[in-house]
């Protein structure tokens, strides 16, 4: 795929702040004509580019009143086998494969404490390729987009 250009880049700045937004709005603010939008988000959807649209919620009135991200130190080796575990675990919104002082990065969302608790403790350190476990607690957090 060619480079993104200032105008790619516009349009998904559009996509990300309302998903929702009409074809002739993402034109309008990105100063090309509505055919202009849609073959650009077409060519951006075609290449991989774009891979999807998405809701975003407010964790807390959807009754998740705890939030942690999950720090995991695995097994060498294991990334597929623990990825596949931990995908089956409702609570978890996000996963990740990072370098550094840990292996893989988890955002979980839980009812309260307790079931925190339950989720870190009886779910994810049940998993026989996870050597230990960090849990960082979220106070407050926000969408930036």
């Amino acid at each position: 795929m060619a480079a993104l250009d200032d105008t790619d880049r516009a349009i998904l700045a559009e996509l990300r702040r309302d998903a929702r937004a009409s074809m002739t709005a993402i034109a309008e603010s990105v100063h090309i004509s509505r055919a202009g939008a849609h073959a650009r988000i077409k060519r951006l959807t075609d290449t991989g580019v774009i891979t999807g649209y998405t809701v975003r919620t407010d964790p807390v009135l959807l009754g998740h009143h705890a939030s942690a991200y999950v720090t995991l130190a695995i097994e060498q080796a294991t990334w597929q086998e623990v990825s596949a575990r931990l995908r089956v675990i409702p609570e978890i919104e996000h996963m990740a494969l990072v370098g550094g002082d840990f292996d893989v990065l988890l955002l979980v969302r839980a009812n309260d404490a307790r079931d925190l608790r339950r989720i870190v403790l009886e779910d994810i350190q049940a998993i026989p390729s996870i050597r230990s476990t960090r849990t960082i607690l979220i106070f407050e957090d926000s969408d930036l987009v």
